[in-house]
């Protein structure tokens, strides 16, 4: 089973430092990256810089659909207006499917703000408390969370794997 887990960071460039760590646990068998996407917004831009990490940690689970539509939702459809905000609740209704509900699009809307980061992970095994060994307190993120059913992992895989 995968779990889906967004880890916000207090500066832009955190969300980078923490997947490149967490590729040298990789290589340790200490946690398995299965996808990875990163939301980077430095202070003075009006939006943020959002990127699929699947070439950093191997092959990847999802495409760049997935990413590109829970972005796009999360970060830029607000932005949008009323204009698209039937699309927006359809989307919304889509990510359900895979337990993202509004609370989890809210809640990360509220936290990765300018000056932030965050770190979208999609993880198979992981030994926790080797994981968080390996982080300092001030590397440590603040964690948002939406674990991921067999089902609702399944449904991920058939509708976004490339």
């Amino acid at each position: 089973m995968a779990t889906l887990t967004v880890w916000k960071f207090t500066t832009a460039d955190g969300a980078d430092n923490a997947l490149k760590k967490l590729q040298d646990l990789q290589k340790q068998e200490i946690i398995e990256v299965l996808d990875a996407a990163i939301v980077s917004w430095p202070q003075g831009r009006k939006r943020p810089k959002t990127y699929q990490a699947m070439d950093t940690v191997g092959a990847g689970l999802l495409g760049g659909a997935f990413w590109g539509m829970l972005f796009g939702l999360i970060f830029f459809v607000p932005v949008l207006g009323l204009a698209v905000g039937a699309l927006a609740g359809a989307l919304s209704g889509y990510f359900t499917d895979y337990g993202i509900n509004d609370d989890f699009i809210k809640s990360v809307q509220s936290k990765v703000t300018e000056g932030t980061s965050a770190l979208f992970l999609l993880t198979g095994k992981v030994v926790l408390d080797k994981v968080e060994a390996a982080f300092s307190d001030e590397e440590k993120g603040e964690l948002i969370q939406s674990n991921l059913s067999t089902e609702q992992e399944n449904k991920l895989r058939q509708d976004f794997a490339e």
